[in-house]
């Protein structure tokens, strides 16, 4: 099991695991909060000449894995978020988004969580936002948050690695590991559920129909 984790955790400190990571952490059913961030700022600190590449990589995922969300919610449109999204976060959310506010919702994305990005990204595709300008504004956006976590974590590299190397640091990451695992799973199981059940009430609607 350890060495399992270990590997799991070792791809995720390369290029292409920057990338899958900052695809996943825009994702409907990943659940690991700031675990982008602490990668970028791990990958940076070990490469510091590198640090540009990374924040790349992170914003190319993210862009990425966005516009698999945002296709979702467009999809499901504004009625099938409820399947999506818990109610009072959707009430939250959809009160500060509107057709016409692509720039200004996707700047949001530079807020770390618990900041709700993946509920903002659903409901702006399910209200229409124009697609284009909404993943450019967020390309922006999260090319700035990414690339300070990176241009700090270059510069302070040695003091970081330190810390993360550390018992303490270890013991945090397994934990983070173990609240990803049972958070996506949770994640992964309620957009299951909620797409067979959106199934079998199609199929009843159809048979309770007379011909």
């Amino acid at each position: 099991m350890k060495d399992l984790f270990n590997s799991l955790l070792g791809y995720f400190l390369t290029p292409a695991g920057v990338l899958a990571m900052g695809a996943l952490d825009a994702s409907l059913i990943f659940f690991l909060p700031l675990g982008i961030d602490f990668v970028v700022i791990y990958m940076a600190a070990r490469e510091p000449d590198l640090f540009w590449l990374y924040a790349l990589l992170a914003t190319a995922g993210s862009l990425l894995g966005a516009g698999v969300t945002f296709w979702l919610g467009r999809k499901a449109g504004q009625h099938g978020l409820t399947r999506l999204i818990k109610r009072s976060t959707l009430r939250r959310v959809e009160r500060r988004v509107s057709s016409s506010a692509a720039m200004p919702i996707a700047a949001l994305g530079i807020i770390p969580p618990p900041f709700p990005f993946t509920a903002f990204v659903l409901t702006s595709g399910a209200v229409g936002l124009n697609p284009w300008t909404f993943l450019t504004a967020l390309g922006g956006v999260r090319l700035a948050r990414f690339g300070a976590e990176a241009g700090l974590a270059a510069y302070y590299g040695d003091g970081i690695l330190g810390l993360m190397r550390s018992p303490t640091f270890t013991i945090v990451v397994i934990g983070l590991a173990v609240v990803a695992v049972i958070g996506s799973i949770v994640s992964a199981v309620a957009v299951f559920r909620s797409s067979g059940g959106e199934d079998h009430s199609r199929k009843r609607s159809s048979a309770a129909t007379p011909p």
